[in-house]
């Protein structure tokens, strides 16, 4: 089969296009022909390389997919060959404490499609078959993998750990990427009033025309935590979703008593800076996440595939140009996120 692929850790000079055996799908398993990949921030971490990963050369990466059942592995039911599919990439055992309590994104031997196993820069990928959701008729299989981690890993965040309510007032540091403009419909779906740090004007005018009630542009305001703070009449924030990690401080400010800081991530880098007056004084809340359960990626889906979240694509590469795919999220200059359409 055809796979994105890479032997060392690099920038994206180390992206091959190859011909890989194709995977068999083992007991439990599905075979998936994919006709669709999207990216995420992940794939540029897993291609560069941090201390202590480890993985089998080559290695394909991708977490998100979407395409049709082209085998069967042994023991699988409920499932026939040709069946239009979407994957969850959140891998459990199935047999943990964990796992066991419906908490398979918390799994002790947890794995992740694209990082700890082969993704879907390819042709096929081999996925349990309980990681699998039927799409309906007429739904596209890129906008199904557009939608995959960044929906999984919002919802889990903002309502499993965040327990937002309507009236809510949350903060979204970031207009455009993926989990936020996912987390910025999510917000609205449970009647929130949604503000968003923006780095400009079109990327804020996506973030209004997903819902946004009030639009900061950061370039113009850097120290925005005080404007956050007076454009919610003094009220502050009730969440705040910061998955750069570098703007905690500010966060913070903007956080009420009793708030909540959410984060899945760190692309601002690894290390943060926390001032602990605030966590104290404020009784703020800071919560991790890690993508979402199963059940998580059903209830989320559901409300997808009846137009309720609507997911924003902002361009379809085909799979030989990866590479430039990966340039173009590395910049930030995506409106939503970035597909491949696997041919």
């Amino acid at each position: 089969m055809k796979a994105i692929v890479f032997d060392q850790h690099g920038g994206v000079e180390v992206l091959q296009l190859r011909q890989v055996p194709t995977p068999t799908p083992g007991k439990g398993e599905a075979l998936i022909r994919l006709r669709a990949a999207a990216l995420n921030h992940l794939d540029l971490w897993v291609r560069a390389g941090w201390p202590g990963i480890r993985l089998k050369y080559p290695h394909i990466p991708g977490a998100d997919g979407a395409g049709e059942i082209a085998a069967l592995g042994e023991g699988v039911s409920g499932w026939e060959v040709g069946e239009r599919v979407v994957i969850n990439a959140n891998i459990g055992c199935d047999a943990c404490e964990f796992c066991l309590k419906g908490q398979d994104n918390r799994c002790l031997s947890w794995n992740l499609l694209g990082e700890t196993l082969p993704g879907t820069y390819a042709e096929f990928v081999c996925v349990p078959a309980t990681n699998l959701l039927r799409l309906p008729e007429g739904f596209s299989e890129e906008t199904a993998a557009a939608c995959g981690l960044v929906y999984h890993t919002a919802w889990h965040s903002l309502v499993k750990r965040g327990d937002i309510q309507p009236g809510d007032h949350v903060l979204i540091v970031g207009a455009s990427g993926g989990v936020n403009t996912a987390s910025i419909q999510i917000a609205r779906y449970f009647g929130a009033v949604v503000y968003v740090v923006g780095s400009n004007a079109e990327k804020l005018a996506l973030a209004q025309s997903l819902g946004a009630d009030v639009l900061i542009n950061r370039l113009e305001t850097p120290e925005w935590a005080r404007e956050v703070y007076l454009k919610s009449n003094k009220h502050g924030m009730d969440i705040v979703v910061d998955n750069v990690g570098s703007t905690f401080p500010l966060s913070m400010r903007t956080a009420r008593k009793g708030g909540r800081i959410l984060t899945v991530g760190n692309t601002g880098g690894p290390l943060v800076e926390i001032d602990n007056r605030y966590i104290f004084s404020r009784h703020l809340a800071l919560l991790g996440s890690t993508m979402g359960t199963r059940e998580d990626f059903k209830e989320v889906f559901k409300l997808i595939f009846q137009g309720k979240l609507k997911p924003v694509v902002d361009r379809i590469y085909p799979l030989e140009e990866a590479a430039q795919a990966q340039e173009r999220l590395a910049k930030g200059n995506q409106m939503g996120k970035i597909v491949l359409g696997i041919k």
